[in-house]
């Protein structure tokens, strides 16, 4: 298996049916609305763009509101039982709409309607909903709904695929962001790591990766409409442009993301997610000597114990995991570190837990996403036989924040007095006083006083530290 494959554009049949539900908008009185709804990861948010892109292409505008909208798409997470269950909840609520308009279109889309149960269960106990798309065939969109306007049939389907099938990278795509100044670019899909409690690799498929010339096209691009923030995504986004026997033929992630921090422009490159096992000493020079790459790594730890690490098939230990964190505040003393734990992994003992507990008290995180180990059907983990009581998970993550918290605040306090460069994203109103809201190069959430617009890049200094939040005043 390559890890770049022949991208291929939209099918002509995609491309004609934009043009035939565009057509069908335009000859109604009112424009019809889209509305998105979109559950999980960053890269269900990227895909979200590409669905209001194709919905817009179609001739809908995109709806803040389900109730107005005669299209409603629900990009959906299969990451966590519960992501699953609140978005069946929501869809449950859709039941009237179509109820009070035949003529709305539901479809669901992402992680969770790649799993035949999911599928199934759509399909049986949801009547009212038209279709479903996996992750990898969003590019379809166009035509299911133009089958729907013509009167077809349901399409709730499930197609099992083999382990190894890699599904097409679809460039050309229409794209509908959320602001100007921020942005996604997906440089890569799909995982090959098959941790035993993820469920990605079943539903997102085997890893592949974008050609740089498609990636470094779509960041200049972004450049010159005036982005200044650019996130490269990726399942496991260190991996990019690996071939199968572990090689690099056009080059590694290190050297892909130096080559996008020599474009021209006032912008910063930052990434997610990284895998420990991928993160090499090359990347880690790349962003000390890019001025342009965000000085904020995001690496999940998951467990500080080695045996839940090799129970859920992460492939690296405590000691290495803390030799990646060592050099980069070795060279970028300043770094804004963030991971990702799990709280509760079967057979995870109370020694496991403070191993842990040990981890966030030496490498004094400034932010963690925690995370109550949630079983996913299909997955190895799920089988596992010494689950973990749900009270002892729930007091486990209850002292995990506890220390957390305290280490964030004072991460925060560090901050105090200096002058920093923020993105301005808008508003924030508290207490009946509006601030400025934006964040740091190192992704840390600010409110400040001042009189940047959103997509400006101010200079702040930092007058106090909360917990969460830092307070300051534009220079």
């Amino acid at each position: 298996m390559s890890a770049f494959q022949m991208p291929v554009c939209m099918p002509a049949s995609t491309v004609r049916a934009i043009a035939e539900v565009r057509s069908l908008n335009t000859a109604v009185d009112v424009q019809p609305a889209a509305f998105v709804l979109t559950f999980g990861c960053q890269q269900n948010e990227a895909d979200s763009e590409h669905l209001r892109g194709m919905a817009a292409e179609m001739g809908y505008r995109i709806a803040n509101y389900a109730e107005e909208a005669e299209l409603i798409l629900v990009n959906t997470c299969a990451i966590r039982e519960h992501a699953e269950k609140k978005a069946l909840s929501i869809i449950g609520q859709y039941k009237h709409l179509k109820a009070a308009r035949p003529s709305l279109i539901i479809g669901i889309c992402g992680c969770m309607v790649a799993q035949q149960h999911r599928v199934e269960e759509l399909k049986n106990r949801y009547p009212y909903v038209d279709f479903t798309l996996d992750a990898a065939s969003i590019h379809r969109l166009p035509e299911m709904v133009l089958e729907r306007r013509r009167g077809g049939r349901r399409a709730c389907t499930y197609v099992e695929l083999p382990r190894d099938h890699v599904p097409d990278v679809v460039e050309g795509m229409p794209l509908r962001r959320e602001t100007r100044w921020r942005a996604w670019l997906s440089i890569m899909y799909g995982c090959n790591n098959f941790c035993s409690y993820c469920i990605v690799p079943y539903v997102r498929g085997r890893e592949r990766s974008r050609a740089p010339a498609d990636i470094e096209a779509e960041a200049r691009a972004l450049i010159a409409d005036g982005c200044r923030d650019i996130t490269l995504l990726g399942q496991n986004v260190n991996s990019w442009g690996r071939m199968a026997d572990g090689s690099f033929p056009e080059g590694d992630f290190a050297s892909l993301i130096g080559r996008l921090a020599e474009l021209d422009g006032d912008f910063r490159l930052r990434f997610m997610t990284s895998h420990p096992k991928d993160a090499s000493d090359a990347l880690i020079e790349t962003m000390a000597s890019h001025e342009k790459i965000a000085r904020h790594f995001h690496l999940p730890l998951q467990s500080g114990s080695d045996t839940v690490l090799a129970r859920m098939n992460r492939r690296y230990t405590a000691e290495r995991y803390l030799g990646i964190v060592d050099r980069l505040r070795a060279v970028m003393p300043d770094i804004t570190l963030t991971t990702d734990i799990i709280v509760g992994f079967p057979g995870e003992s109370e020694a496991d837990f403070e191993a842990t507990l040990e981890i966030l008290r030496r490498v004094r995180f400034d932010m963690i996403y925690s995370f109550i180990y949630s079983p996913r059907k299909g997955t190895p983990a799920a089988e596992y036989t010494d689950q973990i009581p749900e009270e002892v998970k729930h007091e486990r993550f209850d002292r995990l924040i506890a220390l957390q918290n305290e280490i964030s605040y004072e991460r925060n306090k560090l901050e105090e007095g200096k002058v920093l460069r923020v993105l301005c994203d808008g508003e924030k109103t508290q207490e009946g006083k509006t601030f400025c809201s934006g964040r740091t190069d190192g992704g840390k959430l600010i409110y400040f006083a001042g009189a940047a617009r959103p997509g400006d890049v101010a200079q702040v200094k930092v007058e106090r530290a909360e917990p969460f939040v830092l307070r300051g005043v534009q220079m």
